[in-house]
């Protein structure tokens, strides 16, 4: 059934809820998870069609998408249980809830302008009838120009459909045709002009695996510009860092890598490197007792984190299958980034395998470290991408581990490490840079590898460590006069 013999003209639905936070997942990527869900607006007017085209208005920049399970209630509605909530839908289809983060600070939380403006909820293509669903065994993917990059289940929900409904009907009639939109998964991020996004609702699991087909929208560029009468577009770095959230942190931290300086990270030594860091009194931010599958290679990026939690079987069972944290994180991240896994330093299981180093090295991660244990030791150790390990262990995760949580500040190795943190590693080992001293560490730490260089000129040459290293007042002079050669 097509969504515009639905959802056209008279037929319209009265309402639009959408749930502000519902999946586990994209709550650890917010960095904090509602205790009742919480709802607002969109109006009907925002409603378009599989195919249509969203145009980013004029000055603007952050327009981004959130691929959403949308139920259909198919029957007035009003004070059920969470357990009778379920009934009143007829069906579920897919939804795109787009939002311009340009506008949030204007709306002030009610995301009138952000979230309803004309086109920004398609639906569709097709409705599948609630009749025969489970709804803890529903999926949701989201693709940004054929890539995957949103993927979540509903038995990652906080809050349930049942109880979304009973909470709603508490205070209002939910009327046929009504629509609820029930959250978005971790992945959200930001599309430009000439891209597209599509959004689809699956039943994998379900006899025959119905899908609502793929709801496809082409994002164009607008060109008539805000007026003088209202708030005007206003962007600041907390936007755009929450908008950009499932791309690289390079790319969305204000203080984070640029070509240049990753370049001349590569080139450093840990040794270096933390010679600087102590000046600036930061004496903790080695990550120790690991070592690498490729210890000749140089590892620098910027840091996504997981977050392994001890086993406890009913957890296991509640987060440990699935699209669990685990296989989002590795799914997530990105071109130059290094995923760094706390594991507690339990390495009585394996926190990474074969398959999931390859997704990173395919991904063009440019590393992986965990302080628990490796599986596949020999095929991760044959990839490309380095790996630093507390050691090889057979068995699978589940034996002393719950994937817990993605892109949160976490403990590896005895260091603390926050998302957009830079990891330097090389065969002395791994260090944790703040984004925000990288530039000055590595002019200073080229200096001193320059200085360095000179002093072992000196001593190949048969002089003296007196005075020379460290360098005294007169070799320093000397120094200052090899430079000029230089």
């Amino acid at each position: 059934m097509s969504v515009p013999s639905l959802f056209s003209g008279s037929a319209r639905p009265g309402k639009i809820i959408a749930v502000h936070l519902n999946y586990g997942s994209r709550a650890a990527q917010r960095g904090r998870t509602p205790a009742q869900p919480s709802y607002f607006f969109k109006p009907s007017s925002s409603i378009a069609e599989s195919g249509d085209e969203l145009e980013r208005p004029a000055g603007t920049e952050l327009l981004a998408f959130e691929g959403e399970i949308a139920l259909v209630i198919g029957r007035p509605t009003r004070r059920v249980s969470p357990e009778d909530g379920w009934a009143a839908v007829s069906g579920v289809t897919a939804a795109n809830d787009f939002g311009l983060y340009d506008l949030r600070s204007a709306d002030k939380g009610s995301n009138v302008r952000s979230k309803g403006g004309d086109g920004f909820t398609p639906l569709g293509p097709a409705i599948l009838p609630a009749g025969g669903l489970d709804p803890d065994a529903l999926r949701v993917r989201t693709w940004l120009n054929g890539e995957l990059v949103q993927e979540g289940t509903t038995d990652d929900l906080l809050f349930p459909f049942g109880r979304l409904i009973a909470d709603l009907s508490q205070l209002m009639t939910l009327e046929p045709g009504d629509v609820i939109l029930t959250g978005t998964p971790a992945g959200s991020s930001v599309t430009q002009p000439g891209d597209t996004v599509e959004v689809e609702v699956d039943a994998p699991t379900a006899p025959g695996a119905p899908s609502t087909g793929r709801l496809l929208t082409r994002i164009a560029e607008g060109s008539i510009p805000f007026g003088d009468f209202g708030s005007k577009p206003s962007v600041d770095e907390t936007q755009r860092a929450e908008a950009w959230a499932a791309q690289p942190a390079a790319e969305v931290t204000p203080a984070g890598l640029t070509d240049e300086l990753r370049e001349a990270l590569a080139s450093l030594s840990t040794a270096t490197l933390s010679s600087q860091l102590r000046k600036r009194g930061l004496n903790n931010v080695s990550i120790d007792g690991l070592t690498s599958t490729r210890p000749a290679a140089k590892v620098v990026g910027t840091a996504r984190t997981l977050r392994f939690v001890p086993n406890r079987e009913d957890l296991f069972a509640s987060h440990g299958g699935g699209y669990n944290a685990q296989k989002r994180a590795f799914d997530a991240v990105g071109p130059g980034e290094v995923l760094v896994i706390e594991a507690r330093g339990e390495r009585g299981s394996g926190t990474v395998g074969d398959v999931l180093a390859l997704r990173a090295q395919v991904n063009g991660a440019a590393g992986i470290v965990t302080d628990g244990g490796v599986r596949d030791l020999a095929v991760v150790a044959a990839l490309d991408i380095p790996t630093y390990s507390a050691g090889p262990h057979p068995a699978v995760l589940g034996r002393k581990h719950v994937p817990w949580d993605t892109d949160v500040t976490i403990a590896c190795g005895g260091a603390t490490v926050q998302p957009g943190d830079v990891i330097v590693g090389d065969a002395d080992g791994l260090l944790v840079i703040p984004p925000s001293l990288v530039a000055e560490v590595v002019a200073d730490a080229i200096e001193q590898e320059r200085e360095e260089e000179f002093i072992a000129e000196q001593i190949a040459a048969g002089n003296r460590v007196e005075g020379l290293f460290p360098l005294d007042a007169e070799w320093r002079e000397r120094y200052r006069a090899w430079r000029t050669q230089q």
